[in-house]
């Protein structure tokens, strides 16, 4: 039943509105039986042309209510509305995230950018485990939640790996080549939505995307690599140069030049992290300790004779390779 005067939905009691999309409603509601939050997505048909928005609550639920992962929001009931033996409103309850949207708030520095990027490639990763793509990553898809959580929501587009779709789905400003070219669709699909979203964050430009703009499809000539596309670190001199480097390999117009796995994305970004920690060390914190009477604490040579141009040497080869 749609929201009127009633405060329920279903047998759930309504505490608020959280937003709108197409053909859907979303609402924080309480289970009245053991007082459980959560979220609940309300879709209601108008006229024939709304099935694909049940079909897209269908697919989330389908996905989400399987993959169990502390980064990915869990579905957990799917309920239908007949009328006339035909389905008129669909609702969806899932998993309720006290959090704000990565493109809302953004990351306050690039320590936290990795960070949360970090965990948001694992997410990804293991829902990539399960076989599935989830094809919409994009800043508002990605919600940081307290105690330096995140949550990925929005399964809505997600499809199996390997899938080749009717019709273009996606948003312009992070969407891939190939899900513009209605190509076969995998992991390396959401490593380039979650590049152009990286892009975003670090420096407040949108990639020129094939379909950039409003989802017009006006073309940009030439592949990524000719575009002239400034990086990240062009733009804001606080990224640093691996980041970049990673990013822009995420973005790559062909999925054989991107990295293939999150896997791999994974891992350079944890030595982008190093590298940058490396470049900009916290200052040290002493805590002075008072010595027994007599005791002298012998000299750790095996601490400080340590060969510092090892580390520097092996860094540099590290970035050299990224």
């Amino acid at each position: 039943m749609a929201i009127g005067t009633s405060s329920n939905i279903d047998r759930y009691l309504v505490l608020g509105n959280l937003g709108r999309g197409a053909k859907s409603s979303i609402w924080k509601v309480q289970d009245p039986d053991d007082g459980r939050i959560y979220t609940l997505k309300q879709v209601i048909k108008e006229n024939e042309g709304d099935t694909r928005f049940f079909d897209q609550a269908q697919i989330e639920y389908d996905v989400s209510s399987r993959v169990d992962h502390p980064y990915l929001r869990k579905s957990f009931t799917l309920k239908r509305i007949r009328k006339w033996l035909k389905t008129q409103e669909l609702i969806l309850v899932m998993e309720y995230v006290e959090g704000a949207q990565l493109k809302q708030m953004g990351p306050s520095g690039i320590e936290e950018t990795i960070k949360i990027f970090t965990k948001v490639a694992q997410g990804l990763s293991s829902l990539h485990e399960f076989g599935y793509v989830h094809a919409d990553v994009k800043p508002k898809n990605i919600l940081t939640v307290p105690n330096d959580g995140i949550k990925i929501i929005d399964f809505g587009q997600s499809c199996p790996m390997g899938h080749k779709k009717n019709r273009i789905q996606g948003t312009p400003d992070y969407m891939a080549p190939e899900q513009k070219e209605r190509g076969y669709l995998d992991q390396r699909t959401d490593i380039f939505n979650l590049g152009a979203s990286l892009y975003w964050v670090t420096t407040g430009t949108k990639f020129p995307t094939t379909m950039s703009g409003s989802g017009n499809g006006n073309d940009l000539s030439g592949p990524a690599n000719y575009r002239n596309i400034p990086r990240p670190d062009a733009l804001n001199t606080e990224v640093p140069p691996a980041l970049s480097k990673l990013i822009m390999d995420c973005c790559k117009d062909s999925p054989k030049e991107r990295p293939q796995s999150m896997r791999e994305v994974i891992g350079r970004l944890e030595v982008a992290w190093h590298l940058y920690e490396k470049q900009n060390p916290s200052p040290p914190v002493e805590t002075p300790k008072e010595e027994p009477a007599g005791l002298k604490k012998a000299p750790n040579h095996a601490d400080t004779d340590m060969a510092d141009d090892d580390s520097d040497d092996f860094e540099k080869f590290i970035e050299s390779i990224l």
